[in-house]
């Protein structure tokens, strides 16, 4: 598979486990991955597998009829003769419960709703090919979201941030003995990251001839598979030239020849070590904010909007399909911005 590139390699993985989840679910869920791959991501459909294996696993462990079933013996009938009460009880279920290792597991509201909109979306499909004719899901409601604080470094916080990787002065003993071996890379990752916004799956699946430095830009595969040039601009250049210098010096592991960030096995970067040194520094810079890579992208996309005022622009930029949900992320923004209209029209020039 060395020769595929990253997203391909992703794909044929998780298609893999992809089927491993779906040999622990009834037979008839094959129909429904099978009938929704064209319009999912194997990523979806994995977190698609894991929910429904919940619920009927929530099924085996509650529900007198099924019981004294084994999973391949469950028949789409009888899901088909839950009731909405039978989901509700589904929905309470989800906020406390013991996983199959019987360990605790606690759902909040969020994953609670994605839970509840996958079983929705299992039912949609088998009722729309008029498999079943009874849809009790489609008559459930979802929880009520409370929004949450959208978490993001200030300005000076960014400045912080890139100096403490530069100068690692307040890393423990430990940590500084590795600081000199990656720090010209960290600084790479992170100045690309809040300088393009780009999801921290694609920086690890960047190629070293992904980087066009003739126009300015980086050629990325946005989730659905679609693929575009994201621009950046002389800071994440300068980085990025920084980063090269050290990596042609560096004989890659096989597989991991054309990746652009390498481990220090010198294998491509996993998205977990990226969240762990993402951590490791914000954790210095502003202990209060759970900073993550998903918060690098969010401060990438306020800085964006404060600077054009353009809620379309940083959607396109963002690679966000629909611009409600950046609308969503950036309300708070936008209501600042209406207030300062208020006082941008005269109506009569003043006495």
């Amino acid at each position: 598979m060395s020769h595929l590139a990253y997203h391909e390699q992703k794909d044929i993985e998780n298609i893999k486990k992809l089927r491993t989840l779906t040999k622990e679910l009834p037979p008839f869920c094959t129909d429904f991955f099978r009938g929704i791959e064209p319009r999912t991501s194997t990523r979806t459909r994995i977190a698609y597998a894991y929910d429904l294996s919940v619920f009927f696993g929530f099924l085996k462990k509650e529900n007198p009829v099924f019981r004294k079933l084994e999973r391949e013996e469950f028949r789409l009938e009888q899901i088909e003769q839950l009731t909405v009460s039978d989901l509700e009880e589904y929905m309470e279920y989800l906020k406390y419960r013991f996983n199959d290792q019987n360990q605790e597991v606690m759902n909040k509201e969020r994953g609670i709703m994605r839970k509840i909109s996958s079983l929705k979306s299992f039912y949609n499909y088998f009722y729309r090919n008029e498999t079943i004719h009874n849809n009790p899901a489609a008559l459930v409601k979802l929880p009520k979201l409370h929004e949450k604080e959208i978490i993001r470094l200030d300005v000076d916080e960014v400045a912080l941030l890139l100096d403490e990787v530069e100068s690692g002065e307040n890393l423990t003993e430990k940590q500084k003995a590795f600081h000199n071996k990656t720090k010209v890379r960290d600084l790479a990752i992170l100045t690309l990251m809040l300088g393009t916004g780009i999801r921290v799956s694609e920086c690890v699946g960047l190629d070293i001839n992904d980087i066009d430095f003739k126009n300015g830009g980086i050629h990325i595969h946005r989730k659905g598979g679609k693929e575009v040039t994201v621009y950046f601009g002389i800071e994440v250049e300068d980085a990025l030239q920084d980063y090269l210098d050290e990596r042609f010096g560096i004989d890659a592991a096989p597989g991991s020849e054309d990746a652009l960030f390498l481990s220090l096995q010198k294998k491509r970067i996993a998205v977990r070590s990226v969240e762990n040194l993402v951590k490791k520094y914000a954790r210095i810079v502003t202990p209060l904010k759970k900073i993550t890579p998903h918060k690098l992208r969010s401060t990438y996309g306020t800085n964006l909007y404060r600077e054009t005022g353009d809620i379309y622009l940083v959607a396109d930029v963002l690679g966000h399909s629909d611009v409600n949900t950046t609308k969503k992320h950036y309300a708070a923004l936008e209501d600042e911005r209406r207030r300062s209209a208020k006082d941008k029209v005269r109506l009569r020039e003043k006495r």
